[in-house]
């Protein structure tokens, strides 16, 4: 109960500052806010948002891990006082404090299309990997993998034949209400902290990619066992990612293809493997030797710290 109070007080301390971004179907919105003078990013959920329920948001249950947190909620008023007699129907994300980096992904923003080639690789967007893990970014994850956080939600923790190599764990991602088989979104962390992004895979790990893909297959049929089966399932990973540590998202093929799943965000796994087994080379071939296409906020640092400058022909 005390936990849920201090939940439940930071929704109600959350004072809006501005709309960030909102999708057209008006399903998600997010807002830029504070609480307790930390400015923090409020992501709301549903089926048919009305931006006229803000004012009884009432989270009655919720998790929480670092900066990151979620709720469960009602956006209708209470009947005779208790919430708990309608159903949820408001998924909340709070990421608190947030950063400057948050406040860019969210906001809504014009985006362009870029080309990644090896060399742009090597020379900017590793080192920025390198800055960002230094950074601290990635204590959320950490606080899963080592069981401080979460350890009610995973489904699947799995050690593999090397522990430090191959082991992996699934989750429930942050934006599905874990309730509704058509939105199903599952996320998988790896145990292993040599693989950043999809750009450290090389042909040496095609059998490990190929073991990870088959016992996801095999362990979300089983957890949800009778309401999917394993041909309506799909595994994409992002690039660029929202933070550099390997990661698999394991989805219903029927969920709403959102930007998060757009072409140039989202790679197939099986297309990744396919390409690992096509590229020439030795057992160190592998994704950081072709070049990447995919897009870009305006916002974000790539874009202004290297590829914008890069297309005006200026000096990095």
């Amino acid at each position: 109960m005390e936990d849920k109070s201090a939940a439940e007080s930071l929704i109600s301390r959350f004072q809006i500052e501005r709309l960030l971004n909102q999708d057209q179907s008006d399903r998600r919105i997010a807002l830029l806010g504070h609480i307790d003078g930390k400015q923090g990013i409020l992501i709301a959920e549903r089926a048919a948002f009305a931006t006229d329920s803000l004012e009884v948001l009432r989270a009655f249950h919720s998790s929480d891990n670092d900066i990151y947190k979620w709720y469960m909620a009602n956006a209708s008023s209470p009947v005779n006082g208790d919430y708990g007699s309608s159903p949820p129907d408001l998924k909340l994300n709070l990421i608190w404090p947030c950063t400057a980096q948050h406040i860019r992904k969210y906001s809504a923003q014009p985006v362009r299309m870029v080309t990644e080639t090896p060399q742009i690789y090597r020379e900017y967007i590793r080192p920025y990997m390198q800055q960002k893990r230094e950074e601290g970014r990635l204590n959320w994850i950490f606080n899963i993998l080592e069981g401080r956080t979460e350890q009610d939600d995973v489904l699947l923790r799995d050690k593999g034949d090397s522990p430090d190599e191959d082991g992996f764990l699934m989750l429930p991602d942050l934006n599905w209400d874990r309730k509704t088989i058509s939105s199903l979104h599952l996320l998988v962390l790896v145990e292993r902290r040599d693989i950043w992004s999809l750009r450290d895979l090389k042909r040496r790990h095609i059998p490990w990619l190929k073991y990870l893909r088959q016992r996801l297959i095999d362990a979300t049929v089983k957890t949800y066992e009778g309401r999917i089966e394993e041909d309506q399932l799909k595994m994409y990973v992002h690039y660029q990612p929202t933070y550099y540590h390997f990661h698999v998202h394991v989805v219903n093929v029927m969920l709403e293809a959102g930007q998060t799943q757009a072409v140039g965000k989202a790679f197939g796994l099986e297309n990744i493997i396919g390409q690992l087994e096509a590229i020439a080379g030795d057992d160190e071939a592998g994704m950081a030797d072709v070049s990447l296409s995919y897009f870009l906020g305006e916002a974000s640092e790539l874009w202004s710290t290297v590829y914008e400058p890069l297309k005006k022909g200026e000096k990095l």
